[in-house]
């Protein structure tokens, strides 16, 4: 029984080898070797997946810092303000990086740098502030702050990489925990509706998709299997339209594009989530909120004619 099992344990699972972490078994990989070339990949890697999930324009490169710091510092207007600690923090992260880039180099060319050498210092303290002004960053969606994969470069920087690798898989389980919230609020609206038979199927298909989606490595050649069947069952689940005759009334078209509307929106956040492969809890809960109040107007029966 799952209930039974320790976290991290791991097990092949329909073909796969996984280990398991809060009530999921998820795909495993071995972590790299822990030298300063592989942490400066992971490093690099992470950067840029922070930078493709977050909004635009934050991107600033490192030797704009002090522009970047001049400008947030100056700024008074508060929505401004906030953009401009983004683009700090994005100065800040990039500043790390060059750091790092620069002591990998050394290393390479055999000059031994130390943890409390101050250009390691200078690294952690620019990543260390990066996440402290990683709340003002928001996900492109606009949805929410990520701050869960703002912080990630940076505890790939203080953590050993196997140890790293360990909280990714906690923060997977996470994201697979709030995609089957969204998947099972979602079924709960139209559980009542005949014209909705067999949407469930589509649902849970696309959860399931987005799970696997989550704990997919881009460099596994499983994604050229994985990719296309997530998108394939997002399109499916979109492309849904309920068996119910033409709806004539204002009330009834209204009730049938919100319908459409909340779909759309389900399947935007579940692919949020498997993309950034971290937790969004102010979106997943404002979702469940939108499908309560929505089932609470949708079970109400229509009047005639209207």
């Amino acid at each position: 029984m799952a209930g039974d099992l320790e976290n991290g344990t791991r097990r092949e699972v329909d073909g796969k080898e996984c280990i398991y972490f809060d009530g999921y078994w998820i795909r495993y990989y071995d972590p790299p070797e822990d030298t300063l070339a592989a942490r400066k990949r992971l490093i690099d890697h992470l950067t840029r997946r922070t930078f493709h999930h977050t909004e635009p324009g934050i991107n600033t490169p490192g030797d704009n810092l002090d522009a970047a710091r001049d400008a947030y510092e100056q700024e008074t207007d508060p929505a401004r303000k906030r953009v401009n600690a983004a683009m700090l923090a994005g100065a800040l992260f990039n500043r790390a990086t060059d750091i790092f880039t620069s002591v990998v180099g050394l290393a390479e060319k055999g000059v031994e740098i130390s943890p409390t050498n101050e250009l390691m210092r200078q690294c952690g303290r620019c990543f260390k502030e990066a996440l402290e002004l990683g709340h003002k960053v928001k996900h492109y969606s606009g949805e929410e702050g990520i701050d869960e994969l703002w912080g990630e470069p940076l505890k790939a920087f203080t953590m050993p990489i196997a140890s790293f690798y360990e909280s990714r898989y906690v923060k997977i389980a996470q994201t697979m925990r709030d995609i089957d919230r969204i998947a099972d609020v979602l079924v709960e609206v139209f559980s009542d509706d005949e014209a909705y038979k067999g949407f469930t199927r589509y649902v849970y298909e696309y959860a399931a998709s987005a799970r696997e989606e989550s704990e997919t490595m881009r460099s596994d050649n499983v994604i050229f299997q994985v990719w296309p069947r997530f998108v394939a069952a997002g399109e499916r689940l979109v492309d849904f339209r309920p068996k119910r005759p033409p709806q004539n009334s204002v009330v009834a078209r209204q009730r049938e594009l919100e319908e459409q509307r909340l779909i759309l929106a389900a399947r935007n956040l579940i692919s949020y989530l498997s993309g950034a492969r971290v937790p969004m809890p102010k979106s997943t809960q404002d979702f469940v909120e939108r499908c309560e109040a929505f089932k609470a107007w949708h079970d109400v029966p229509l009047a005639a004619g209207s």
